[in-house]
């Protein structure tokens, strides 16, 4: 399919939106935090002067993020057509939310944002050390995001409109009605919904509503550490290899397609379960001059991938367009790209 023949609103999204406040640190900064590298957590008390001290001591950037927020610009740019994907999540009415919205109209996200009076924009700290990244997150308006938003006439228009659904694991601790209602939507409506684990506490602290979410969904991504705290919370024992076919096997209710499961391991073979088969799709290397940051690799993973699925390419196909959006990031700071897509499968 040309994705010039797409139409607008077919990707529906549902995450926080995160303005995220970056610097490479030292492991003194985690220490002091109580942070581990290449982990991600929900902010508590002790974490709130964090975010003062990064931007007054480390020069940190301001960079527009959150988890699906990401994945959405980077589909959008490797799509090349406006409006394809829209996005839900909560903001402060400030100057922060301002920002965001700025960037992901101009990477061309259709934005369908709740705006709380109640808390600012949320923040997070993204603590750089070497190749590894530690993620802290002040959720404060993105926590306010209310079912009842769904429900607003163009909220509704939008997700009659699309035929993809995705949410992170991230937002399940904020309204798991919202992403249940998505979930339901999709199946009984002969659409795909997908989730991504995206840290090891959302199955470790939020396995209830997830097993609930889970019988709906067509595709689980995650990487290795995801995985390995998804397999102990579900009581799945095995290899990597083991576990992604357990999770493919995970009852749905009433299934219209088999599972798939993707599970990235940085620059190890992606792992793809589909049909019940694995799959190992190498990773091309970069060197190591070549890596400036992979706070967001992840999520340009994801929408890489999505950006084939919507165009319907094979399963395939999709996890090298997860790699491209990966590896094209990880070349900047942040989730950020430069240039157009120049994406190319392999067949």
């Amino acid at each position: 399919m040309d994705p010039c023949s797409l139409s607008e609103g077919l990707l529906v999204g549902i995450g926080n939106p995160l303005l995220d406040i970056s610097a490479n640190v030292g492991h003194d900064l985690l220490e002091k935090y109580g942070l581990q590298p290449n982990d991600a957590i929900m902010a508590e008390e002790k974490h709130m002067p964090l975010y003062k001290e990064l931007m007054e001591k480390y020069h940190a950037e301001f960079i527009a993020g959150g988890s699906v927020q990401n994945t959405l610009r980077v589909a959008q740019w490797i799509l090349k057509k406006p409006k394809v994907c829209t996005y839900f999540g909560c903001v402060g009415n400030d100057d922060y939310a301002r920002i965001l919205r700025e960037k992901a109209i101009a990477d061309g996200v259709n934005l369908r944002y709740q705006i709380t009076n109640e808390a600012p924009t949320g923040t997070c700290a993204v603590l750089v050390t070497g190749m590894k990244r530690s993620l802290c997150a002040n959720l404060a308006a993105a926590q306010k995001f209310t079912q009842d938003h769904l429900a607003k006439a163009e909220c509704k228009k939008s997700i009659q409109a699309a035929k993809f659904f995705y949410s992170s694991g991230f937002f399940i601790a904020v309204s798991p009605e919202s992403m249940l209602q998505l979930a339901e939507h999709a199946h009984s409506n002969g659409h795909m919904f997908s989730i991504n684990l995206s840290a090891p506490f959302v199955s470790q602290f939020y396995k209830d509503p997830l097993e609930k979410v889970l019988h709906y969904c067509d595709i689980i991504f995650g990487n290795e550490l995801e995985v390995e705290a998804f397999a102990k919370a579900f009581n799945i024992t095995g290899s990597l290899q083991e576990i992604a076919l357990k999770m493919a096997q995970i009852p749905q209710t009433k299934a219209k397609r088999p599972r798939v499961v993707v599970v990235t391991q940085g620059p190890d073979p992606v792992i793809l379960v589909e049909n019940g088969e694995i799959t190992l799709i190498p990773v091309p290397t970069l060197e190591k001059e070549e890596v400036v940051d992979t706070n967001g690799a992840g999520d340009a993973f994801t929408g890489g991938f999505i950006s084939q699925l919507i165009l319907g390419k094979p399963y395939k196909t999709c996890v090298e367009g997860g790699i491209y959006g990966a590896r094209h990031v990880i070349q900047h700071s942040g989730c950020t790209f430069t240039g157009e897509s120049d994406f190319k499968p392999s067949s």
